[in-house]
């Protein structure tokens, strides 16, 4: 790796959390090959470090992401495009099916897959002057990095077709009204925001958290799945220390101390 692209993605803990800072700031931290890169390497690193429950990706120089990297656009063989979508596809997937809770704080523009993250996020926090747009269709493209899955998902089939095929701005109130975000915020605030919020996530018991973010991501579209996640997991959830802890902290009237056993 180049000194130029040794930094693209920045790594920072806040106690329990981890704070990913995509690292781009002259192209308003597009998400090129270098960034997917180690976004995926760093992202291992959160995942498996027993010490973080929960995760926060924000972007450097007041941007979240504005997209791909047009710099690297070009037309290419079919197997050569397939490989490099491979890995943004494995960054969604690990995102949404880790066992932490990821969270977006989003200052000026999300563009292309930088709403995708905010789509795939279990919470996000916006500031009031952010600008979103689903701009994948203006470059010939379609919604990627998990997109096709998460965006429908937050806003609905009609108004992800809506603004994925027209490519329109929407700001914050709207992304708001849309359930693409969770709350609002003052300029500049976005990511103290959304540390308060993980720290919420990061005291919940963590088995819990990584079996309640299965259950909704991908184990409830139907009444027999969620019936089949609710009996699974729960046994799961009642055999763990947790649990036990839980419950003898409430005996006692004391705050629960919980290990992620």
């Amino acid at each position: 790796m180049s000194a130029a692209t040794e930094d693209r993605v920045l790594v920072r803990r806040e106690g329990a959390i981890g704070v990913l800072t995509l690292n781009f700031p002259k192209r308003m931290n597009a998400f090129g090959l270098a960034m997917r890169e180690q976004m995926w390497e760093r992202l291992l690193e959160l995942e498996s470090d027993e010490e973080v429950r929960a995760i926060v990706l924000t972007g450097a120089g007041g941007n979240f992401c504005a997209g791909g990297d047009i710099t690297e656009m070009e037309s290419r063989p079919v197997l050569k495009g397939r490989m490099r979508m491979e890995l943004a596809v494995r960054i969604f997937r690990l995102l949404v099916t880790g066992p932490k809770p990821f969270l977006c704080a989003i200052e000026g523009n999300a563009a292309g897959c930088g709403v995708s993250f905010a789509a795939a996020s279990d919470y996000c926090v916006a500031a009031s002057d952010a600008k979103f747009k689903i701009a994948f269709i203006k470059v010939g493209l379609i919604p990627d990095v998990g997109g096709l899955w998460s965006i429908p998902r937050k806003i609905g089939h009609r108004k992800a077709m809506e603004l994925a095929a027209f490519a329109e701005p929407f700001d914050a109130e709207r992304a708001l009204q849309l359930q693409l975000i969770n709350e609002v915020c003052e300029p500049g605030q976005a990511v103290e925001r959304a540390l308060a919020v993980a720290g919420k996530f990061a005291a919940n018991p963590p088995m819990a958290n990584a079996l309640l973010r299965a259950a909704l991501n991908a184990e409830a579209d139907t009444v027999d799945d969620a019936c089949q996640a609710e009996i699974t997991y729960q046994a799961a959830l009642q055999n763990s220390a947790d649990f036990g802890e839980a419950a003898k902290a409430f005996l006692e009237k004391r705050p629960p101390r919980f290990t992620g056993r």
